[in-house]
């Protein structure tokens, strides 16, 4: 069933909201959101986060596709020997593998924030604990780290307590 002219100006993010209410209205008394409502800045913000994983995926991909050895020299900046160690003996022993598998594991986490609900939760735990990760590669990520966490942070935890519950229609005030 096609959408009504007047919502083709909706955002692409409440389509299934009309789709259902489309179809649900009359027999259950619901209404559908107003057109010019936008989401919450931490609906937008995990959109975002969920499109820059799937991005820096593609980068990780193109990194193996052109040359795995590009990330040779990635850890020499840690300060723990423990890391630099086993980025060497364990990373750089098959590093197109292990770039796939970190390409994977961003395009599973942007994937996860992007569906939204529970999966969004455990996308939320996995940029932030990806982004912790990289601190122990040297005090260059922290740079980017800190500010990256305060803000995933900030938006994960106003996000949260959204992604408990499945959005619902509201109810038609009595008239």
């Amino acid at each position: 069933m096609p959408l009504p002219r007047r919502w083709t100006g909706a955002q692409p993010w409440r389509l299934e909201v009309f789709a259902m209410s489309a179809q649900h209205e009359d027999r259950a008394g619901m209404t559908r959101p107003r057109a010019d409502e936008s989401p919450p800045a931490w609906a937008t913000a995990r959109g975002a986060v969920g499109c820059f994983f799937l991005f820096t995926g593609g980068v990780h991909l193109g990194m193996v596709a052109t040359d795995s050895e590009v990330y040779r020299h990635f850890a020499d900046g840690s300060p723990v020997p423990f890391v630099r160690e086993a980025w060497t003996d364990i990373f750089m022993s098959h590093p197109a593998t292990w770039g796939l598998l970190v390409m994977a594991a961003e395009v599973v986490m942007g994937l996860l924030l992007l569906s939204g609900g529970v999966a969004a939760k455990a996308g939320w735990v996995g940029v932030i604990a990806f982004n912790v990760s990289l601190m122990l590669f040297g005090w260059g990520f922290w740079l980017w780290s800190v500010p990256v966490l305060a803000f995933l942070i900030w938006a994960a935890r106003r996000d949260w307590p959204s992604l408990s519950t499945p959005p619902s229609l509201r109810p038609v005030p009595a008239a």
